[in-house]
């Protein structure tokens, strides 16, 4: 319970924190209007007009995982010019308990993007938002996010190694959503994409959503392997925040790495 608290409380407090931000609420609110409108633009002049609904889940969850990115970085990067970062890897708990309330409450701040560009479609382009299972998809949103938390503590780990997390931020952001088929399908991709595409926990997420939309296969195996990849990424991230911890804390260079 204790554990649990820790997550509620560390969540929560960073939420209120990156409601401060008038630059990462401006973000929030104007960046996934723009990706959904150029998705519905770019489905429209396609082949494939009636599939704007896949484009709006897409554009969303292309929302969740730019504000899982940058909100990650950007949180270490803040707690590192602010002085705290070594209080937090001092802190009783291990470091990735006390880094994962800061990624999971980016990704919740991303459910916004799925919200919004759904609304946005259905508002302002009359698109119906019919989905083939609807429970699959209430169960399959949430659970994706949850999951693209659980991925961000990975990437955590090396923002807490790098003076400028943002710029390996930048790099991620298009080649991940483009591999893991939020608006384009990855079989039109090159062959050598298909093996990334399958370890990552957004490939996996995406196709539970989409499938939970058209119908085209049923969601919970997609959903479990999205779920599995996770649990794999917060082991994984766990493991190498101690090993982050441990060479800062012999080196003393946490707050110059």
């Amino acid at each position: 319970m204790s554990t649990l608290r820790l997550i509620a409380v560390g969540g929560l407090l960073h939420a209120k924190h990156q409601s401060r931000s008038t630059l990462e609420i401006t973000i929030a609110l104007l960046v996934p209007l723009v990706q959904a409108t150029l998705a519905v633009y770019l489905f429209r002049a396609g082949t494939e007009p009636h599939r704007l609904l896949e484009a709006a889940v897409g554009a969303g969850l292309m929302g969740v995982w730019s504000s899982v990115l940058f909100g990650s970085g950007g949180a270490i990067q803040n707690q590192r010019w602010q002085g705290t970062l070594e209080l937090l890897v001092l802190a009783p708990r291990p470091t990735a308990l006390v880094i994962l309330p800061i990624t999971l409450a980016t990704a919740l701040t991303g459910t916004y993007a799925m919200v919004a560009t759904l609304l946005w479609g259905r508002l302002l382009y009359g698109i119906r938002l019919e989905f083939a299972d609807p429970f699959g998809f209430a169960v399959a949103a949430p659970a994706c996010v949850i999951g693209l938390g659980m991925f961000g503590l990975l990437l955590a780990a090396t923002f807490v190694l790098m003076r400028n997390a943002n710029a390996l931020a930048n790099t991620l952001e298009y080649p991940i959503w483009l591999v893991s088929g939020m608006l384009v399908p990855i079989t039109v991709l090159p062959g050598w994409t298909t093996p990334i595409a399958a370890v990552l926990p957004t490939t996996w997420g995406a196709r539970a959503l989409r499938e939970a939309v058209t119908g085209s296969g049923p969601v919970w195996p997609s959903l479990a392997m999205c779920l599995a990849i996770s649990l794999v990424c917060l082991a994984l991230g766990a493991a190498s925040m101690s090993y982050v911890e441990r060479r800062a804390r012999a080196a003393a260079t946490l707050a110059l790495a």
